[in-house]
This record gives C-alpha cells, sequence and structure tokens, in this order.
C-alpha cells in the first residue's frame, strides 16, 4: 500500500544516480596545465634556463595538479620509497655574530642559549656512530659563526670529524657559513661529501632577514663549494613573512644556478622567542606542500629535504609531502636548536607506508644511470584520463 500523498506525482521521485556522464579528453585536461608543467613533465634531464616567469606559472598551478605532477617526475628520477635519514649535530652552538631574524644562535638576539666552544673530535665521532646505528646514512654537522676566517685549529678538528664519519661508510656535510677556495679544497681533500648554506629567501626579501651577509657572498661560497668538487646543500626557510613571489623567487635561484644543488632543504620557521621572529605562526600547510612540489619539478634531479618543522606536521602531512617529492629527512635528537623526529618514530612511520632508509651515497650512483633507463614520459595531460578508464 502506497504511503504517498496523492498530490506528489510520482515521476518527480525518480532520480538518476550516475556518477560520471562523460570522461574529460586529454585535450581538454592539458589545456588546463601550465606549458611550463607540460615541458618539465616531458624532461629526461635537468634544466638550468627556467625563468622567473616559468617558475611562477608552475608554483601557481592548482595544488592538485602541482603535486601529481610532482609525483609523477619524482618518480622518473628516483625511487620514490627512498628516503634519505639525516642526522645534524650542532658541534658549536651560540655566540654567532650575525644578525638572522630566526636564529638562536645569534649574539644579538636574548634567547637564552649559551654560547659553546666546539665539540670534541671523540664526541663527534661517537654521536655519528649513534645515529649510523640508528638508520642514518648521512651525519651533518653545524658550527654557528659568520665564516672560517682566522679559525685553523676549528677547521683542522673539522677536517677530522670529517675524515672520521666518512670512514664509517656515511656520507657527511658541514655547514660552517662562509668559506673561500682554499678551505673548500681542503673539506673536499678530507672527504666531505656536501656543503650546506641556505640561501634561506629570494633576493629581494633577504635584507629584511639578514644584514650582516649579502646575497651576493651567500652564492659566492657556494661557488666556492661547486668549485671545489664538493656537492651543493642549499635551500630555504619559509614562514619568515616573504611572500608567494619570494618561495618562487628562491627556486628559481637555486634552479638556475649553473648546476643544481645536490640538496634543497624546505625549513619551515620554528619562531624561537627572543628573535625578531619569534612570534610568528608555522607557514600553513598548502604553502609549505606546495613549495616542495615546485622545487621537485623544476629541480627534478635534486634530493628534496625535509627539514625543520617537520615535528610540528602529522603523519599524513609528512607523507604528502614525501608523495609530492620530498625524499629526505633529518631524524635524532635534535636539529641544531630545535627538537627533531625520532628514529623509532621515523621508522614506524616508514614501515606504515610503505619507505625505507635511502643507502649512503644512493643518489651518486644513481647519477651514473643514463637518462634511456629512466621510465618512460609521465605526461600529466594525458595520466587523468588513462588513470580514469
Amino acid at each position: 500500500m502506497s504511503l504517498l500523498p496523492r498530490s506528489v506525482p510520482r515521476i518527480i521521485l525518480r532520480r538518476s544516480y550516475g556518477t560520471v556522464q562523460s570522461s574529460p579528453s586529454a585535450a581538454s585536461i592539458a589545456s588546463r596545465i601550465p606549458v611550463a608543467l607540460q615541458e618539465a613533465t616531458a624532461a629526461t634531464v635537468p634544466r638550468t634556463t627556467w625563468t622567473r616567469e616559468e617558475v611562477q606559472q608552475i608554483y601557481e598551478t592548482p595544488l592538485n595538479q602541482l603535486t601529481y605532477a610532482a609525483a609523477a617526475i619524482h618518480r622518473r628520477f628516483h625511487d620514490p620509497s627512498a628516503i634519505q635519514m639525516c642526522t645534524l649535530m650542532n658541534i658549536k652552538t651560540g655566540g654567532c655574530s650575525e644578525d638572522c631574524s630566526y636564529c638562536a644562535q645569534s649574539s644579538r638576539h636574548n634567547t637564552g642559549l649559551k654560547a659553546t666552544k666546539m665539540s670534541p673530535v671523540d664526541d663527534v665521532l661517537k654521536a655519528a656512530r649513534i645515529a649510523k646505528a640508528n638508520g642514518s646514512t648521512r651525519f651533518c654537522m653545524g658550527a654557528a659563526w659568520r665564516d672560517m676566517r682566522g679559525r685553523k685549529t676549528s677547521l683542522k678538528n673539522v677536517k677530522q670529524m670529517v675524515s672520521g664519519v666518512r670512514e664509517m661508510g656515511m656520507e657527511v656535510c658541514v655547514t660552517l657559513g662562509m668559506i673561500d677556495e682554499n678551505q673548500a679544497k681542503e673539506l673536499k681533500d678530507a672527504g666531505l661529501t656536501a656543503y650546506n648554506h641556505n640561501l634561506d629567501t629570494s633576493r629581494e626579501f633577504y635584507p629584511t632577514i639578514i644584514t650582516t651577509r649579502s646575497y651576493d657572498e651567500r652564492l659566492k661560497t657556494l661557488s666556492h663549494v661547486r668549485d671545489a668538487g664538493i656537492n651543493v646543500c642549499s635551500g630555504g626557510i619559509l614562514g619568515l613573512g616573504e611572500a608567494d613571489s619570494d618561495r618562487i623567487g628562491l627556486i628559481h635561484t637555486v634552479s638556475s644556478l649553473p648546476s643544481h644543488p645536490e640538496s634543497f632543504p624546505v625549513n619551515a620557521l620554528v619562531p624561537i622567542p627572543g628573535t625578531p621572529l619569534g612570534e610568528r605562526k608555522m607557514i600553513s600547510f598548502d604553502k609549505l606542500l606546495r613549495t616542495i612540489a615546485t622545487a621537485r619539478i623544476v629541480l627534478p634531479a635534486t634530493i628534496v629535504r625535509l627539514a625543520a618543522g617537520r615535528i610540528s606536521l602529522s603523519e599524513e602531512q609528512q607523507v604528502q609531502c614525501f608523495m609530492a617529492g620530498a625524499n629526505a629527512v633529518f631524524t635524532g635528537e635534535k636539529m641544531l636548536t630545535t627538537d627533531c623526529n625520532g628514529w623509532d618514530e621515523d621508522r614506524e612511520m616508514f614501515e606504515r607506508w610503505g619507505f625505507y632508509p635511502m643507502k649512503s651515497f644512493e643518489k651518486d650512483a644513481d647519477a651514473s644511470v643514463s637518462k634511456e633507463s629512466a621510465p618512460p614520459s609521465a605526461n600529466v595531460s594525458a595520466a587523468p584520463a588513462a588513470a580514469s578508464s
């Protein structure tokens, strides 16, 4: 017996529940993807001729398309399941003469951090052995000072640290401020794998963050590192108060260097009370993810390193970053002066999501593989249509 009111025509109760009326064509999808992104997804080798306008096109692509393209490119140039585990040790804390607005180690800021002398070589090598035992394959060391001028004894000790870590079969990176040609050569001879010297942000925004070291001085140090045959590690810090155009400018600068950096760290500002930026909020996740994806696309063969601020991300957000092209993390007890995700925590996350630690020097071995061995082009203009079939 029908319970419907007689006044309600039965025809209006009929509904069509079809979910897909028609599939978009590859051509219609391609028309919505910027030309710069289409060209990037078809490339088989990195290029250093990016214009700022092209980087902007890619950065401003809708986030779902941007991360899809980044994932496709990531799989062409890297093992998408391999994550490099790095441990960073502060071998000389505080007392730095620089005025970096974000840094707790500047002597110009009242953060309560006590300056220390350089750590003994044996203590550093002990920490490296612990890191290796916990799965880290890259050991990084940072010292809080402006440059290496007049630091002959310190350089001697650092070289002993570098040699000792290399003897363990680990990659080794240092960040020691500005260095000259001769210092770079000495570090290379000691076995240094990589040198970190971040550009931090765009050239235009940089003077509002740091006044004691120029942008060109930073670029000069990168040139000395590259000329010495050492891998370059150079990235930025997000959340300094910069605009999208500054994140675009940073990526454009590193992408137009004579050679792309081997490593591009993406740091999210951790506001530290007592610094000029101590009251800032962490950058929104969508901006962080957009920057990682753009860096992966523009710097396809580079390791994109999820660095400071990762501890504030949920596990799911971290995995989104990995899927968008990040393939390295800092893990262990500390960053420089801020907290860090622990080894056990990272191992458990890797196991849950199917990731595993990258071997030492794995990317160096990959670089010797010819481009003919790369997977077929994963052009994103056609891939969505194929995926819907």
